[in-house]
Parts: structure tokens; sequence; C-alpha cells
């Protein structure tokens, strides 16, 4: 029996058009931001070093699940920095592995649904992924008899991804201020060079998918 094959493609052309029309329906006739009514609430002193969101992560190159917080700025949020630690269980590995991700995501507009639902049409950003293990390496150990036997570190990927969100603003209660539900497609440079050099490969093999919860917190 064949295995599923996810198609990344309908998703990519459906941000491919999210991307011209996200900028259109964000502006009014005059220029003005009309729907997008994002804001960043800057803390003070020595605070700044808090967090303003958690986030939680299956899949993406970075282990089976990852956990961490990150920061938020610009004049509406629209840029984010990650740190999440992960693991990769030994049921898809030879023994658990660790992983330690930093992220940096951008998402230009924020389209103001309901009172309570707004929508991210485009996510994007890179991020860097090392994983622990005595069998990933940076360098290359000694026992491989040529100087840059593999020719590229095992233990560190670059990730570059395309995605959406759908946020939903929660009742002032307690330190949650929303909450955001993604996805995200992703692909490494090693497969990217792949592509470049196998025409046989298709966007499915080197496409990944990957699902996340982002907590806003309050101030």
């Amino acid at each position: 029996m064949n295995a599923y094959r996810f198609n990344p493609r309908p998703i990519l052309f459906a941000l491919l058009l999210l991307l011209v029309a996200g900028p259109l329906l964000a502006q009014d006739n005059a220029g003005r931001k009309r729907l997008d009514d994002r804001y960043h609430v800057r803390y003070d002193g020595w605070k700044r070093v808090l967090p303003t969101h958690i986030k939680a992560q299956y899949a993406g190159g970075m282990g089976f699940l990852s956990i961490g917080g990150g920061w938020d700025y610009g004049a509406r949020s629209q840029g984010e920095t990650d740190l999440l630690v992960g693991f990769l269980p030994k049921a898809y590995a030879d023994v658990l592995h660790l992983t330690i991700t930093l992220k940096q995501n951008y998402i230009p507009w924020s389209l103001r649904c309901t009172e309570r639902l707004a929508v991210e049409p485009l996510s994007c950003g890179a991020y860097l992924c090392l994983i622990t293990g005595e069998h990933f390496w940076i360098k290359d150990p000694s026992r491989y008899p040529v100087k840059r036997y593999y020719g590229f570190p095992t233990q560190l990927r670059f990730h570059i991804f395309l995605g959406q969100r759908i946020t939903i603003t929660t009742p002032h209660c307690g330190t949650m201020k929303n909450l955001s539900l993604f996805y995200e497609l992703n692909t490494n440079e090693l497969d990217l060079i792949a592509k470049c050099g196998n025409k046989h490969l298709r966007i499915a093999d080197i496409v990944n998918l990957s699902v996340g919860i982002k907590i806003q917190l309050m101030k």
C-alpha cells in the first residue's frame, strides 16, 4: 500500500495569493491601516527580558515536540524571536535526542474578522535547529580520514518557512491575552540543494508540515 504523501502546492498557491492581496486588504483607500488592530505593549526596565509569549510546535524539523518562549516587537508586534527546546523520542531515532531552536518570525498583516477572531494570512521566517547526541556534529570527527568528509554539519540545520495563523482574543483574565493556532510549511538548506541537483525530487519531497499554538501573555 502506498504511503500518504502531503501535497503542499495548493497551500503554496494560496499563500502566494495572500502575499499579493494581504497589503490591499489591510489598507483603506487613503492608505491608513484599518483591519489590523495589533499593537505592541512594551515592558519597562529589566522586565524587557521577560517573554511576551509561549509557544508549542509539533514537527518542523526541530524534533517531535518543541516548547519555549519568545519576544515580539515592532509597532504592531509583527516581529517575533523564539527560543524553543524540543525532543526526538527513541521511537524515531537510535536514542532520545534534545533539540534547541532559535526562530525568527515575521507576520506583516493581521485581518480582524470579528471582535475576537483575526487571521494572519502570512507568516514567514527562518530558524536554526541544533540536535544533541554523539552521532551528530558541527565539525567532522577525527575518525574520518578525509578532511570535510561530509562537507556539512549534521548537528545544525537552517530552515525557512511560510505559514498562516488564526488568533482568538480571550477575555482579560489571568495572564493570557490571546492564543494563535498556526501551521507552517518548511524546508532546510540540504533539501534545497538536493532539489537543485535532482530534477526528479518533487516539492512534496522537500517540504514538511508543522503545526503549533502560541499564547500571548498580558503585561
